[in-house]
């Protein structure tokens, strides 16, 4: 499986894991490191995000389309496109694995190369 497979794949588990509130899965992928930044500009580290998930979910059919995955060396970003309509659309949050000595607003564990 290439890199930005890997990646497309963890983003996959990213979503489903918001739509499902799986915090097991959440707790298998996300690195130490990890924050999340809400749609109402917070910011959470991994236990509050987890915290979070665990809470019944709210969010319905949610989907990531024309996400934008960038391979920078030993790190990647995923962008997820823009809110789609009203002030509290958010599209699907991108996973932000990153690989490396790189600090990122959101991480993952990234297999081995």
């Amino acid at each position: 499986m290439s890199d930005l497979e890997t990646l497309e794949a963890l983003n996959r588990d990213y979503i489903s894991s918001v739509q499902n509130g799986d915090v097991r899965r959440f707790d298998e992928i996300l690195a130490p490191e990890f924050y999340c930044s809400n749609p109402d500009g917070s910011l959470v580290d991994r236990a509050a995000f987890l915290a979070q998930t665990a809470r019944p979910v709210t969010i319905s059919s949610l989907e990531a389309h024309d996400v934008l995955i960038r391979l920078l060396g030993d790190v990647a970003i995923i962008h997820p496109p823009p809110p789609t309509s009203g002030p509290t659309a958010s599209p699907a949050p991108a996973a932000t694995p990153t690989c490396g000595p790189a600090r990122a607003a959101a991480g993952s564990r990234c297999p081995p190369t």
